[in-house]
């Protein structure tokens, strides 16, 4: 292997690293978010019951943190898609683009989740490091 192919290979290590690690981070926050008590109102003005508050808030916060960590990378990827299908098509309605109720962050990130869903963890994750772990939970 030449040099060049084996930094190569450690930049897309690490450019999947820091895609997983961005995806985290937001998510982490805004999971953390909704456990505030003005997101229940959020919901019943959009027709959700206000029980599934702390589901929500689960669904974005867990899967953050896992893919920060690189543990089941792509089972918190696809959950996390499955949100943002939830929030471009039935919390913004997919109007708009752009603006206030706009879906252009909510498809960026879902292409990023697509990506590791498909690609998976890349080899700097906590996964790979523990090589006992089954493939599915990369």
């Amino acid at each position: 292997m030449t040099t060049s192919e084996i930094k190569e290979k450690i930049l897309n290590d690490v450019v999947f690293m820091g895609l997983r690690s961005a995806i985290g981070v937001i998510f982490i926050v805004h999971g953390i978010g909704k456990f505030n008590p003005g997101f229940v109102n959020f919901l019943s003005s959009i027709g959700i019951p206000p029980e599934m508050q702390i589901p929500i808030a689960l669904a974005e916060l867990v899967p953050g943190i896992l893919l920060t960590i690189g543990v089941t990378s792509r089972l918190s990827a696809s959950l996390l898609c499955v949100v943002l299908l939830g929030a471009i098509f039935h919390v913004k309605g997919a109007q708009s683009l752009t603006g206030e109720m706009g879906v252009e962050l909510d498809l960026i990130l879902l292409a990023s989740c697509l990506v590791i869903m498909i690609a998976g963890p890349g080899r700097i994750s906590l996964a790979h490091i523990i090589k006992k772990l089954p493939r599915c939970l990369h």
